[in-house]
């Protein structure tokens, strides 16, 4: 079966037609505008994979856990376990400022000094904030 693609137009002419859901699948594909569009006329999007733009990219790594599939977000169950309690605690924050100095240092180390620093930390905050630590 061939892929339909639908465009800006295509979209503005269903909702205008009376057609408030689009069942998005391998055979029915939205441009970005197409995408876009459906979304600011409040159209409905039904889908079997994560809602993210046409353009967006699938980046199945960043929540991929055993048993779960690719792009699939984690289950609650599957996260991590918080591994500071009360992160409001002054003896946690510093904690975490070390764990974050060491992931920093073990990086440079590693890599040497064509790191960017500020993505650097951006990035370790990010790790450690979807691994529970907050």
């Amino acid at each position: 079966m061939p892929k339909k693609f639908y465009t800006e137009k295509d979209v503005e002419d269903l909702f205008h037609s009376g057609v408030l859901s689009l069942e998005v699948n391998d055979d029915v594909v939205l441009t970005e505008l197409a995408y876009e569009r459906a979304r600011s006329l409040g159209m409905t999007l039904l889908t079997d994979k994560p809602d993210h733009p046409p353009s967006a990219p699938v980046r199945p790594y960043i929540s991929k856990t055993p048993g779960s599939r690719a792009g699939a977000p984690a289950s609650p169950q599957a996260r991590a376990p918080e591994l500071l309690p009360d992160s409001s605690s002054p003896e946690c924050r510093e904690l975490k400022a070390g764990l974050q100095q060491r992931i920093r240092e073990a990086v440079i180390a590693r890599l040497g000094a064509k790191v960017d620093g500020n993505l650097l930390d951006v990035i370790i905050r990010r790790v450690l904030n979807s691994t529970g630590v907050r």
